[in-house]
């Protein structure tokens, strides 16, 4: 953690609340596809799923947020590349939606010095979070954990909403992931926008799926 998020821990404990309003709570993530169509029947496959995802975000989420944080003057570029990589559309969607509400609530809530200064066509989350993270001085790695850990307690969250997992069962088990979170981010450390990749296409298939459940708590 740099000098500047050192001097206001109270901004990464802000980032990091459930409260902060980044809309990440009106998505699972693909859990609720997978859930109804009975892909997660306990808890040792909602802890595959989960670990699943988190190799998905670390492959494909954060070298975008690196890109966004190490080059925010380029934000545009890493915008429009995010748009085509997520050729998922409803995973393209939930990254637009809670981009645009991440950049919204920033700027309402610091100032204009959160407003980053490129044009965007979609606001997609991950390099919008490293831009506005390095516009915060908030140092890269600090950064790229905070949305891991986000992504991780998001996903939970959605088990417990579901009823997939209790409550104390599904803190538990972000706490038993966690270890293994940090290992992700070790494994794909470096990788940059030339090495984005999905790597659980199931997460892909039971996300798409979506929009054609019966019925529905959340919105991807």
């Amino acid at each position: 953690m740099n000098i500047a998020a050192q001097e206001n821990p109270w901004l990464i404990w802000q980032l990091a609340d459930s409260a902060f309003p980044s809309g990440g709570f009106a998505h699972s993530g693909g859990l609720e596809a997978a859930w109804q169509h009975g892909e997660i029947r306990d808890a040792a496959e909602l802890a595959s799923f989960l670990e699943s995802s988190l190799w998905q975000m670390a492959s494909g989420q954060i070298p975008l947020l690196r890109a966004g944080h190490e080059a925010p003057e380029q934000l545009g570029e890493w915008d429009d590349l995010c748009d085509a990589f997520l050729c998922n559309p409803v995973a393209n969607r939930a990254s637009r939606l809670q981009g645009r509400a991440f950049l919204n609530s920033s700027v309402r809530i610091f100032g204009p010095a959160a407003q980053p200064g490129a044009e965007l066509a979609f606001a997609h989350f991950a390099p919008v979070f490293g831009a506005v993270t390095r516009s915060l001085a908030v140092d890269c790695e600090t950064a790229v954990e905070l949305f891991a850990f986000q992504t991780l307690r998001g996903l939970v969250a959605a088990a417990v909403r579901l009823g997939v997992a209790g409550p104390m069962e599904g803190q538990a088990l972000q706490h038993r992931l966690a270890p293994r979170l940090r290992e992700i981010l070790l494994l794909t450390n470096g990788r940059c926008v030339d090495d984005l990749a999905g790597v659980a296409p199931l997460l892909d298939i039971w996300q798409g799926s979506q929009d054609r459940l019966y019925s529905r708590l959340f919105q991807t």
